[in-house]
């Protein structure tokens, strides 16, 4: 890991483990402030760590479609919370031989039910998402079941630069990828970052 910070971080995290018993961390953050990259790095790190992605609990297009949350996906109604809550909370109990998470799929631009298998013997259970520390209704639930809680923090013009090149990526012109990226990511993001006094380590990254 080349990051100093990031490599502090999981120096303290790998003391914090205990044998025979699960740690489940949360990495928190804005759209476009690299939790999939770092959840991805830890993974590498942590022998049989599982990454379980909040994007998975996108409401599919079909339940959004020809409504306003259309143009406001990736905004706290456009998740469905109790699952991910539930989801959480059986990963917590650890008592189901495997579990299976849903993923979101950006090719798709849909969630896929099933796509994670999280085995019984995983140690560390990575899940990464915008509001993990979120104190609306629902929301408030997730953090009782997270052992420690990392929020990301990004320079806002180098996160609104990635949005715009992911977007592009999956399809959107140049025109519309800047607007979303400055219209609903920008919305979310602040949304957000008025959470992120409450983690519990604030990685500094970029």
């Amino acid at each position: 890991m080349d990051s100093p910070a990031l490599t502090t971080a999981l120096d303290e995290l790998l003391h914090r483990l205990v044998p025979g018993q699960r740690l489940i961390l949360g990495i928190a953050g804005a759209p476009g402030s690299g939790k999939s990259t770092v959840a991805q790095a830890l993974q590498r790190e942590l022998e049989a760590a599982v990454v379980v992605p909040m994007d998975g609990f996108h409401l599919g297009n079909a339940i959004i479609d020809g409504t306003p949350l259309r143009d406001r996906k990736g905004a706290p109604d456009t998740f469905d919370v109790g699952g991910y809550v539930s989801l959480l909370a059986r990963l917590v109990r650890r008592d189901e031989e495997v579990v299976y998470a849903p993923a979101f799929r950006r090719s798709l631009d849909e969630p896929v039910a099933a796509s994670i298998a999280v085995p019984q013997s995983a140690p560390v259970v990575i899940t990464e998402g915008n509001y993990l520390l979120s104190t609306l209704p629902g929301w408030r639930e997730i953090r009782q079941h997270l052992d420690e809680v990392w929020f990301l923090d990004l320079a806002g013009e180098t996160r609104i630069s990635r949005l715009v090149e992911r977007h592009m990526h999956f399809g959107m012109d140049r025109d519309a990828a800047v607007a979303w990226a400055n219209g609903p990511d920008q919305a979310n993001a602040e949304l957000i970052a008025a959470t992120r006094d409450s983690a519990d380590r604030l990685l500094r990254v970029g």
